[in-house]
């Protein structure tokens, strides 16, 4: 005899929690973890004024091109997305698309965002778009940057800031003495973006002028560079990260690289050999100066940028329109990490794909250069991107646990824009304990809730503490 099941309640404490040992493993262990963001895209600007804003469009919408994405998909028009409706209208548009957006992490994450730190447990659509836009905004006054760091229990951030930047706002915050560290990333993918010849001598010019030197060789733009690597190392920066499509591990000799600059500053054609042996020579030197620093390094591999030309010309990048790619990571990864392991030179990795059918390549990889030196030196990063949902990051965790230590794993981070995306720590962390919790009661695991439970707080945090030692 069928007995019937009562619903759940949608986002309820049990929310992704199936069995009775998840949810006692996020309870008990998970839920209170503090979170170190050691990747992410918070404006330190924003930080440094401990800016308010003034409605939820301001600090939701602005410069979310997910949202975008899935309110072009359903149909609305760019005056609602990155035009000049007002915010209320962009607003109201939001609110009528997320009921289409059901099944995508979308839905989920906007509804978590409500929930905390507004309160909000409203369904979102266009009928009470109105009522949640009043009721969030009434709030924000209380809701500064650094309010709403403190609020989600953050320890660490790590911003991603370009070579040349004055870091000026890092500075502030630290002379400040704001108890939660914000930290620059180091993020040079513009001193390699040879593919647009006239930015990239642009970018050139720009080095030399905030190291106070005319770059016109190889050498002069490397010393410029490591200055500024030298600076950020001063202004607290532990960590590098690269945007790549794939790595670059071109053979290639110190003169052929120099000729090959002295070609980009004369405006001269460069073959693709040429192309490739001048990124993979700047993503050598790169990884060297991590490795005397002790920093980390990050490679984001997989994305395809920029694909509608019309949006790019007319938007800009960062808009919404990349997508996944297919390039083929394995040989060219295994040549530079390979490179830099034989010259003893190679520092703590994390590697993050986009394309979910690398994971098995990136899990394997990274056995190929963990050492025994720590725990855990070379990473499989968490699901990043369009894996940044409940399937690629059970894909992930999957992957890492069947082919490397996922007690080891240093965890999530947020990789986005705003103040409001905490919330992705506790989905992480839902979905972490679901997977051991199922293991458990399954008989996969033993039911040993102290030690399930230690390696949960690992990777949830202890795990990052440990290995960026901030």
């Amino acid at each position: 005899m069928l007995v019937d099941q009562p619903i759940k309640s949608f986002l309820d404490e049990d929310f992704l929690l199936q069995t009775d040992t998840a949810r006692r493993l996020y309870h008990d262990y998970a839920k209170a973890m503090p979170i170190i963001d050691y990747h992410c895209h918070l404006p330190p600007d924003q930080i440094a004024a401990d800016k308010t804003f003034e409605n939820l469009t301001q600090i939701w919408l602005y410069g979310d091109h997910y949202k975008w994405r899935a309110m072009r998909t359903n149909g609305v028009a760019e005056k609602y997305c990155t035009g000049d409706a007002s915010d209320y209208e962009k607003f109201q548009k939001w609110a009528e698309t997320v009921p289409y957006t059901m099944r995508n992490p979308l839905y989920h994450w906007t509804h978590m965002e409500l929930k905390n730190p507004f309160g909000v447990e409203t369904v979102l659509n266009g009928t009470t778009a109105r009522e949640v836009y009043d009721r969030c905004t009434e709030q924000l006054p209380g809701m500064s940057t650094r309010t709403l760091l403190r609020h989600f229990n953050v320890r660490t951030v790590c911003t991603t800031d370009d070579p040349t930047d004055s870091l000026e706002h890092h500075k502030k915050i630290a002379a400040d003495g704001f108890e939660i560290k914000v930290l620059p990333t180091f993020r040079p993918d513009k001193a390699m973006a040879i593919d647009d010849v006239a930015v990239f001598q642009a970018y050139v010019t720009r080095v030399g002028e905030v190291c106070n030197q005319e770059i016109r060789s190889l050498d002069t733009f490397l010393e410029c560079l490591k200055q500024r690597h030298d600076y950020f190392a001063q202004a607290g920066c532990r960590l590098s990260d690269h945007g790549l499509e794939l790595i670059y591990a071109e053979p290639y000799t110190e003169s052929e690289v120099r000729g090959v600059f002295q070609k980009l500053l004369s405006n001269g054609a460069l073959s693709e050999t040429e192309n490739r042996q001048f990124k993979s020579y700047m993503l050598d030197r790169f990884a060297e100066w991590d490795w005397e620093k002790g920093w980390t390094q990050q490679f984001h591999l997989g994305a395809l940028r920029n694909n509608n030309k019309r949006a790019l010309r007319t938007l800009g990048p960062d808009t919404g329109w990349d997508s996944i790619g297919d390039f083929r990571q394995a040989s060219p990864l295994a040549r530079f990490l390979g490179g830099l392991d034989d010259r003893d030179q190679l520092a703590k990795t994390i590697l993050y794909n986009l394309n979910s059918g690398d994971n098995e390549v990136m899990a394997t990889m990274i056995g190929n250069f963990n050492d025994g030196s720590m725990p855990g030196k070379i990473q499989f990063g968490s699901g990043w991107w369009f894996q940044d949902q409940k399937e690629g990051m059970q894909k992930q965790i999957n992957a890492l646990s069947n082919m490397g230590l996922l007690s080891r794993f240093v965890g999530m981070l947020t990789d986005s824009r705003s103040f409001l995306s905490y919330p992705r720590h506790e989905y992480f962390r839902r979905i972490l304990c679901n997977i051991f919790g199922n293991d458990v009661e399954n008989g996969e695991l033993p039911n040993d809730i102290d030690w399930i439970g230690k390696l949960v707080q690992d990777i949830c945090y202890n795990n990052a503490k440990e290995y960026f030692k901030f």
